[in-house]
């Protein structure tokens, strides 16, 4: 192949091809997890967490809710995925063997936020949210009234393998992904770039600017005791008795049990089996299942 600008173009195009269609056909669990928010800056600041709407009968004047400053920030980082192309090989017309290569930089960069967010997720029993206190904790500050402020759980302490609940169902979600500048395949193809006439090579790679972070610590339930029947009706039940401050029900229903592979089997056989040691199971169905070896 002749060494052109229109050559190595069609070549990035073909890359880019191939990574977008490995991109576009790799699961991810990013939407499904965590609402998505636009950034404008290197930080963005979530005041707002914990303010939940609701609807009151209009009697007097409107009572307008103040936004509690949390001071919840997250930062943006940069990351970045970068494999070399010899300039040989695409004189030779030998581009193909790099099929596999970019494919799996479109799997990679399509499961990074999975990874990310699964990660944040594990940490959540000794990682502070908007209220001060970690995201699995058993003392959330609760406002029952104006002058009583009680402690609320949303976790179970032990030393087994921790599985999750979440209620998924909202638009508000229990992690945010925060998005500066999204992941970008690009290339340097320039002859006059100092590192291509030094090397030879061409380098094509990903960047972004991405976080994320703990939204809102009701929506989730983390539990290090082992996973049963007792102990996910449990983490159910107490789920659906949060509330919001002055007693607002916030009509909590978990959607999904997170587990890491070693819970496999366990949580399949507490929601999908007919039975359970011989009696039948009434958790059946009453949540969709994510095995993720992304849980540490």
């Amino acid at each position: 192949m002749l060494i052109s600008n229109e050559n190595l173009d069609l070549v990035f195009k073909g890359f880019k091809t191939i990574y977008t269609e490995s991109f576009d056909a790799t699961q991810s669990y990013k939407d499904t997890l965590a609402m998505t928010v636009s950034s404008n800056t290197s930080e963005e600041q979530y005041g707002w967490l914990g303010q939940f709407p609701d609807l009151r009968e209009w009697v007097g004047d409107r009572q307008i809710k103040e936004l509690a400053a949390h001071g919840f920030s997250i930062k943006n980082k940069k990351f970045e995925s970068t494999v070399k192309v010899k300039r040989d090989d695409i004189s030779d017309d030998k581009v193909g063997i790099y099929k596999p290569m970019v494919q799996e930089m479109g799997r990679v960069t399509k499961i990074h936020p999975d990874k990310q967010l699964f990660s944040l997720l594990s940490s959540g029993f000794s990682t502070t949210c908007f209220d001060g206190q970690n995201f699995f904790d058993t003392d959330h500050p609760y406002a029952r009234t104006e002058m009583v402020t009680e402690s609320v759980s949303n976790m179970q302490a032990g030393t087994e393998s921790p599985w999750f609940l979440l209620d998924l169902s909202k638009a508000m979600k229990p992690m945010i992904w925060q998005e500066r500048e999204k992941y970008e395949f690009q290339s340097i193809t320039d002859p006059h770039d100092s590192r291509v006439f030094m090397t030879d090579d061409y380098v094509y790679g990903i960047r972004a600017r991405v976080n994320c972070g703990f939204g809102l610590w009701q929506l989730a339930f983390g539990s290090k005791q082992e996973l049963t029947a007792a102990n996910y009706a449990a983490a159910r039940q107490q789920m659906a008795a949060f509330a919001g401050d002055r007693g607002q029900k916030l009509g909590i229903t978990p959607t999904h049990l997170v587990v890491p592979a070693t819970l496999e089997a366990r949580a399949r056989t507490l929601l999908l089996s007919d039975q359970i040691e011989g009696s039948s199971n009434i958790w059946k169905g009453t949540a969709d299942l994510i095995v993720t070896p992304w849980l540490s």
